[in-house]
């Protein structure tokens, strides 16, 4: 057996078994605590929807954990069982043009394993949503949405691919310096294009109606120095019970957008607060050290695909027999995660720390308690769990556990 096979089979276990024993330590500590309100929320939370809370994420690690199953099967079945050689030697003989031939090889694998994902996405959607009072999407419109998101991958996706594989066969041995340049380029236009082009293909976005929501809004955004293209409201109750509020886009494309299921849960100073809370991402720079952080992290794993590509080994070790700069980029794409999975907690440490420094912006342009009410109301209605494993949401969670956010705001409001 190739020692490269043995490596990843080994990292394979690894990484999995480190998940299994976290998603094993998060459903017994939610479990433990499901009979008993947290004693910093006990005036804030029944213990109905406390339970409620923990019934949901106990339903959701279930699932995980055959996702995780069914996710570790089919990377081998791709990998070490022959999927990926298959899908070549196929297209290799319907094809003359080895470019077209990898883009479709390519393409094929992640559409076979997008359609094999399908169940568990519509057994989450309409069994454990459904349960918990959250979905609102019909599977006409589950349909529409997944066959949208495949067209729009053909259509924005395999161009770029075929990019990419034309420059990796073309410009010489610094191809991935040129492959960074295009995709980051490339990560820019869609995050300018999203707003106006991308979102409004799944959702109808309305322009805030005047009055006393859009003014102290206005006088938020003016206070923060902030200019978008509008606020707008999102009808995310077409699809689901869950709230939420983000900015998106850049430049002078921008926009400030609000799930309508938000605006109806939240009242105006809340919803004040938790925009602030967002407006705090941008003017600490987090969207900018995110960016930095992302197109560096892809320097090096472009520059270390363009070292694997030369390599025997690394073709022999993940079941390809012909080596290509398609079939590397496709094994670099799908076993790359095996190897990183184990930089995750870095990556949250980061996330938790912005979402701090996003708290005390808000707390310095908006009202804390008003923060922190409407969080314990989006922790409520959209079931999150009061009580995570701390080692599985140090591991996990972009954002602090509940009972730290709101003692961390609660400072925030203390005299100095």
């Amino acid at each position: 057996m190739n020692t490269f096979t043995i490596v990843f089979i080994i990292a394979l276990i690894i990484s999995h078994s480190i998940q299994f024993w976290l998603s094993k330590r998060q459903a017994d500590h939610v479990a433990k605590h499901r009979d008993a309100v947290p004693d910093a929320f006990k005036d804030r939370v029944s213990l109905t929807a406390h339970q409620k809370a923990a019934d949901y994420t106990l339903a959701k690690g279930k699932l995980g954990k055959i996702d995780d199953v069914i996710g570790i099967v089919l990377l081998l079945l791709v990998t070490l069982g022959g999927g990926i050689q298959l899908s070549f030697n196929l297209w290799s003989g319907w094809v003359e043009s080895p470019l077209l031939a990898g883009v479709g090889a390519i393409a094929s694998i992640f559409l076979v394993l997008t359609l094999l994902e399908l169940p568990t996405s519509l057994y989450q959607t309409f069994v454990i949503e459904e349960k918990f009072g959250f979905n609102k999407s019909t599977l006409q419109q589950f349909a529409k949405d997944q066959l949208l998101s495949l067209g729009l991958g053909a259509v924005i996706g395999l161009p770029i691919l075929a990019l990419i594989l034309w420059v990796m066969d073309s410009v010489g041995s610094l191809w991935w310096l040129w492959a960074w340049a295009i995709l980051m380029s490339f990560s820019l236009l869609m995050s300018w294009l999203f707003p106006t082009v991308i979102a409004p293909l799944f959702n109808k976005f309305t322009p805030l109606e005047d009055g006393t929501l859009k003014n102290r809004i206005q006088s938020l955004l003016e206070r923060c120095g902030f200019h978008s293209q509008g606020i707008f409201i999102m009808d995310g109750s077409k699809r689901s019970g869950h709230g939420n509020a983000y900015f998106t886009g850049l430049g002078n494309n921008k926009r400030i957008v609000f799930f309508d299921t938000l605006v109806k849960s939240l009242d105006d100073e809340e919803l004040e607060a938790v925009l602030a809370h967002e407006l705090g991402h941008f003017k600490r720079k987090h969207v900018i050290k995110m960016l930095i952080a992302t197109s560096i992290m892809s320097l090096i794993s472009l520059g270390i695909l363009g070292w694997l590509i030369d390599q025997q080994w690394f073709y022999n070790g993940l079941g390809v027999e012909q080596p290509s700069n398609a079939a590397a980029l496709l094994l670099f794409m799908l076993v790359s995660g095996t190897f990183t999975f184990f930089m995750q907690p870095i990556s949250a440490y980061f996330q938790r720390k912005f979402e701090f420094e996003a708290d005390d912006f808000a707390a310095n342009n908006a009202k804390a308690e008003k923060m922190i009410s409407g969080l314990v109301k989006l922790y409520e209605e959209n079931a999150n769990t009061l009580t995570p494993d701390p080692l599985y949401s140090a591991f996990h969670y972009s954002h602090p556990p509940a009972a730290i956010r709101i003692a961390h705001l609660e400072t925030t409001m203390q005299p100095s």
